[in-house]
């Protein structure tokens, strides 16, 4: 049973917070590893949203409306966080958030901080992801949500980094600890000499900024070697691991095979 901080349950609690019941919302997550091919370690987990049954995302986000977004997006926290201390997670926990569900950051954060306290949880393991394309319509609330969230301790992320367009304008504003490569740029990267040159470019800017790149959706040992020879370390995808339901995944030994 998911035992939640008294922030979020308490009749003085936020009241968006009770505006859905949480049988509307039922899911848990699946979670998948992000490595570090420099010693073949473990970085960190991504909270991946599934159904109870394992059923895929999508069979969740398609109830998330307007009216329990703000519900959603508090759970979502709650429960990686619960159900990560629980698996005994010791590597970061990467959480992806709704910036349209954020009122208020220094309010809409309080629950998320009680349940890193109550589960005894550090603030600086915890990742809060969102992805580029939310920085379209409105740059400086999310930005401030963002500087926030590295004020109490947390690690900032960009997903899908250069899906959208506008991936240089995001750096230029605001420089997260981590960005996420857009699982297409990474696809067959080590035969496409175009997707080579962007690589090349993201690396050297990140370099220069302090950013840490993550490449997601590796699949090949190619791509592995490709991305580790461009000084890529961070990476996530099938070729290390699956997303594994209610656990931590394992990396099989071959995964660091070279090609």
């Amino acid at each position: 049973m998911t035992t939640f901080p008294r922030s979020l349950t308490s009749p003085n609690g936020c009241q968006g917070c009770k505006s859905t019941s949480e049988q509307d919302l039922d899911f848990t997550f699946a979670f998948q590893p992000i490595v570090d091919v420099r010693d073949q370690s473990v970085f960190a987990h991504e909270a991946l949203v599934r159904g109870i049954n394992g059923e895929g995302a999508l069979s969740v986000l398609e109830k998330v409306n307007d009216n329990n977004r703000y519900r959603f997006d508090q759970l979502c926290r709650l429960r990686a966080i619960s159900t990560a201390a629980q698996l005994g997670m010791t590597q970061h926990l990467s959480i992806n958030f709704l910036p349209n569900a954020v009122y208020r950051p220094e309010l809409c954060i309080r629950s998320t901080l009680d349940a890193a306290q109550f589960h005894n949880f550090p603030l600086d393991r915890l990742i809060f992801e969102t992805v580029e394309s939310e920085y379209v319509d409105n740059n400086h609330h999310l930005t401030n949500i963002l500087r926030e969230y590295r004020e109490l301790g947390f690690k900032t992320a960009i997903d899908d980094f250069g899906s959208g367009y506008s991936g240089l304008k995001l750096l230029a504003d605001f420089q997260p600890d981590l960005i996420k490569l857009d699982i297409e740029l990474v696809r067959n990267i080590h035969r496409d000499r175009s997707r080579q040159s962007i690589i090349r470019g993201v690396v050297i800017i990140c370099a220069e900024l302090g950013i840490e790149i993550i490449a997601e959706g590796v699949e090949h040992a190619e791509e592995r070697d490709f991305l580790t020879d461009c000084g890529v370390y961070l990476m996530q995808g099938f070729w290390f691991a699956k997303p594994a339901f209610q656990a931590m995944a394992v990396v099989a030994p071959k995964a660091w095979h070279k090609a």
